[in-house]
């Protein structure tokens, strides 16, 4: 155990710490920002692909915490399993993109496959949110897509502090 305490954005392990409490909150946020502010409303795997960024919020404070007393052994667990967490996520993103994309089959429950689903709503003023149309697309990816782009990127930072973690400076030389 590292008896040096503090946040050292230089060390591999704090930096994928950090990056990834943050882009845990910010994904989140973002996704109930284009909910409840912007109105697009999300589908069945939308609310789906959340859950590992859910669980990346506590995993990622405590991996800052963790960083901040120089708990290496923690550090490195936490590590391992916010890169699981986030190569679920990734694949979740990446297989909703891909039904988006009409490469593969989406859920029945969810896709359009010219089922007419107002007959098993209680409400029909309601809509069903179809899994297999992106409502949004931002520079040719829908959020599905996107959120695989960010969680795979998460992903090799994770690899990366994962693998530098409580090493002495030696990632440093060089620099």
């Amino acid at each position: 155990m590292n008896t040096q305490q503090g946040i050292n954005l230089r060390d591999p392990a704090t930096l994928a710490a950090v990056a990834i409490f943050a882009a845990a909150i910010g994904m989140i946020l973002g996704a109930l920002f284009f909910e409840h502010v912007l109105g697009y409303q999300p589908c069945e795997l939308c609310y789906v692909q959340r859950k590992p960024w859910y669980a990346l919020i506590p995993v990622g404070l405590a991996l800052v915490m963790f960083a901040a007393k120089g708990n290496t052994g923690l550090l490195r667990a936490g590590l391992a399993l916010a890169l699981v967490l986030l190569l679920i996520s990734a694949g979740l993103g990446a297989w909703h993109a891909g039904i988006e994309w009409k490469w593969w089959p989406g859920p029945t429950s969810c896709s359009s496959s010219g089922t007419d689903f107002s007959l098993a709503l209680p409400d029909l003023s309601k809509r069903v949110v179809l899994c297999d149309e992106a409502p949004v697309r931002i520079l040719g990816l829908s959020l599905a897509g996107w959120n695989a782009v960010v969680s795979f990127a998460l992903a090799l930072l994770a690899l990366y502090g994962l693998l530098g973690a409580g090493r002495k400076g030696e990632w440093r030389k060089g620099r």
